[in-house]
């Protein structure tokens, strides 16, 4: 026994893993720094590495094996913030229980803008409209703003407290201290000045006033600032939810439950209940529970969520599928390969997460600006009292002066920059088909050099399309499309989808079809009678004609003993080098005519890269198709062999747009499926087709609601042209700023007076950002 323990111990010693790697879920993050901070702390201990994004609120983080995970969470807590580690999945084997629904985390904020919004908006009507200044008004003023101000701008004060400890300083410091300031200020001036005795009256005026400034209240300047504020940061909130949006909507694209087949009886069971080497049915029209190999049975299956590829893949047994994707035909028996993290469309969710984490969230440039901006503002405020005070200028002009200061520098028209413009811009863009998801995707728009456009839903329309008929000599086109369309009336194929659909708007009704048969991956077959309608007294009236008709590829004719004449040869090999689909129609034992059957190219998309290349961008072309019908398509629409990558998977995808990064490139990706999420994500700007998948849509910045590509040409002068603006408000909100400070701490500027310049910066901003309800499409202007 002691020989063998030596092997004992051996073996398990690689068992144990020197580290292992655990998520945590950070709360109270405000912005970038935030995320940073988490990060500091957590590397501090030892043999801990971790990296933070703010983005998905996530901490990514590598322990030794034998650490805790309960210490990470202190040591986030010790620095402010929230962590906890998510709920582990499922053993093997047992049932999911129903996701609890997740708090929608918008909603609080939401009824903190709303209630701010009620109480304060009649403070601003009273303080800037004289006539509405009744008796005992300023207390009234007093009554609705301090809640707006101590409870609407609380999460300013505790991120303001949180800095502090820090030692950090942003816009939140700012936003606390000169609401808090305000309401000190009016306070004083309600119990121990002037402002509180009846009739009190507050002229909304721009001259500066020799008094000490304890007469007057600057209720409305702190209840509008906290309003002005949470309105920005409700509709921040609101677009930092999409990554965690769009890795929801890419696992529930799995099938929810699955039929085993156990002891040769099916039983319904969730699909977390599957292990590898179980066979379970897939029904046609049911998803294919997990990755797996085909067992018994012969089906179409559409792939194209995970390839991209718009013709269902023929599958028998012995081929592999890909869990998510449908059955579009037969009866199939199923043997699970791999399940839960280790499938296909797991490991796309996991390339879309990784994409996002290594996208990081742009700071604000407010954020970056009021990180020196504040300190200063601060330094100078306590500077100016300190300066009257040993001047002897006396405690309440001091106070006034300091105040003046704190309010001038209150950034009020700050946030009203970003959302203003973003609100009159993404308005304006929805008019146009554009959909912009936050201010922080904006900034790359300028950068811009290169689009890739996915081929399949983007560059085409993702449907097959009837593109011409051949008939060979002396053969009836009409009669060649009657017959065809008449026999694949029976199949749910695309293909024949698309016959049928070309046959009827052309023909109108079609005739029925007797003794229909489906040869998987070849095509169909059927007889076909017509009943003669000719003359009253002709003999051939009423006459019954069958014809026995094959529809499919000439491998199907070929079992049938039927040869193609070289005019079908030569139509047939023409439309594979242009990397179309040749189906073959024959009758009565002769091949009649080649159907040629592609993916429809949308009619705007020439225009479209020709549009593109006018804003000084290089178009490419990015497929899961093949080479031949790769560059049939660019053929079609203006880009050349050398801007088309083509055979490539959803991995691929990312690859190349990580490729055309890394060589300097400024990459924007536009795509419509879910096998373009990760790539919509790892591009510097993702742009999604609003008429593809949801996951597309949430894991991109901009979305084409329109769903026509003409619309990435309006996105991207629109999402520019926002960027200038919400710059420019940000330039003149700190220019109002830095102009009246100098003002401010001379004593030359009453308090009163600084809140009327921010209001009047507000409105500047607010104006300027309406100039977006102008942007007029250079599409539209064109025609």
């Amino acid at each position: 026994m002691s020989a063998s323990t030596p092997a004992q111990t051996t073996a398990v010693t690689p068992a144990t893993p020197p580290e292992r790697r655990l998520e945590l879920l950070i709360g109270g993050m405000t912005c970038a720094s935030c995320a940073n901070r988490v990060e500091r702390k957590l590397n501090k201990l030892d043999g801990v590495s971790a990296s933070v994004n703010y983005a998905t609120e996530k901490a990514r983080v590598s322990v030794p094996h034998d650490l805790d995970p309960a210490v990470l969470v202190a040591q986030v807590e010790a620095a402010g913030y929230t962590a906890e580690l998510p709920a582990p999945p499922p053993e093997p084997g047992e049932p999911a229980g129903a996701p609890a629904e997740p708090d929608d985390p918008v909603g609080p904020l939401r009824r903190r803008v709303i209630v701010s919004a009620v109480l304060a908006a009649p403070v601003i009507a009273m303080a800037m409209v004289p006539s509405l200044q009744f008796t005992y008004w300023q207390w009234i003023s007093l009554t609705l703003a301090a809640p707006v101000v101590v409870w609407g701008a609380w999460p300013f004060h505790r991120a303001t407290w949180t800095n502090l400890r820090h030692g950090a300083a942003t816009m939140d410091t700012l936003v606390s201290m000169g609401t808090l300031a305000a309401l000190a200020w009016s306070l004083y001036a309600l119990l121990f000045g002037t402002a509180g005795v009846p009739g009190m009256v507050h002229p909304f005026t721009f001259k500066a006033s020799s008094a000490d400034g304890a007469g007057n209240i600057y209720l409305e300047v702190a209840a509008g600032v906290t309003l002005f504020i949470l309105v920005g940061r409700y509709f921040e909130a609101r677009s930092k939810r999409a990554a965690g949006a769009a890795l929801r909507a890419l696992l529930e694209l799995g099938a929810k439950d699955v039929a085993v087949l156990r002891e040769g009886a099916e039983t319904r069971v969730p699909v977390e209940s599957l292990a590898v080497g179980d066979r379970f049915v897939v029904r046609p029209g049911e998803k294919i529970a997990t990755d797996g190999v085909v067992e018994t049975g012969t089906s179409a299956v559409d792939v194209s969520m995970i390839t991209g590829e718009s013709v269902p893949a023929e599958v028998g047994p012995g081929d592999a599928v890909v869990g998510g994707c449908v059955n579009a035909g037969g009866r199939l028996v199923v043997r699970a390969t791999r399940v839960g993290a280790d499938t296909q469309l797991a490991r796309m969710a996991q390339l879309v997460e990784d994409a996002q984490g290594g996208k990081a969230a742009v700071q604000r440039l407010a954020d970056r600006v009021s990180a020196v901006f504040v300190p200063i503002v601060i330094a100078l405020a306590v500077g100016t009292l300190g300066f009257w005070l040993g001047s002897g200028g006396g405690a309440a002009a001091a106070f006034t002066a300091a105040v003046a200061v704190l309010i001038i520098a209150c950034p009020c028209a700050l946030g009203l920059a970003t959302p203003t413009a973003l609100i009159v811009g993404t308005g304006r863009g929805a008019q146009l088909g554009v959909l912009i998801k936050g201010p922080e995707v904006l900034e790359s728009t300028r950068r811009i050099d290169t689009v890739v456009l996915d081929k399949t839903g983007t560059v085409t329309t993702g449907a097959m399309e009837l593109l011409g008929v051949h008939p060979a000599d002396g053969v009836d086109a009409d009669e060649a499309l009657r017959l065809a369309g008449a026999v694949e009336h029976g199949s749910e194929h695309p293909i024949a989808r698309a016959i049928v659909a070309a046959a009827t708007a052309k023909l109108g009704e079609l005739p029925g079809v007797a003794e229909f048969g489906n040869h998987a991956g070849l095509g169909v077959q059927g007889v076909v009678t017509d009943v003669v309608d000719g003359p009253e007294n002709s003999p051939q009236n009423g006459t019954v004609i069958a014809h026995a008709v094959l529809v499919g590829r000439p491998a199907l004719l070929a079992e049938h003993g039927i040869e193609l004449p070289p005019s079908l040869v030569t139509a047939r090999e023409q439309a594979e080098r242009d990397g179309r689909t040749a189906i073959v129609v024959s009758w009565d034992g002769v091949a009649r005519a080649v159907l040629v059957v592609a993916d429809a190219i949308r009619p705007t998309s020439a225009e479209a890269v020709r549009r593109l290349r006018e804003l000084g961008l290089t178009p490419m072309l990015l497929t899961g198709d093949n080479q031949a019908a790769a560059r049939a398509v660019g053929a079609r629409i203006g880009i050349g062999p050398d801007a088309i990558i083509a055979d490539v998977l959803p991995e691929d995808k990312v690859a190349v747009v990580q490729r055309l990064r890394s060589e300097g490139r400024v990459v924007a990706m536009v795509g419509d499926g879910v096998n373009d999420a990760a790539a919509l994500a790892t591009a510097d700007l993702g742009l999604a087709m609003g008429t593809g998948t949801d996951v597309a849509i949430e894991a991109s910045d901009l979305t084409l609601v329109r769903g026509d590509l003409l619309a990435t040409v309006d996105a991207i002068r629109l999402a520019r042209r926002t960027l200038t603006t919400i710059r420019g408000n940000l330039f003149w909100a700190f220019a109002y700023n830095v102009a009246a400070l100098p003002l401010a701490a001379a004593g030359m500027l009453n308090p009163m007076i600084a809140g009327a310049a921010m209001a009047f910066s507000s409105v500047f901003v607010v104006t300027n950002s309406l100039r977006l309800r102008r942007f007029r499409s250079a599409v539209r202007e064109s025609r």
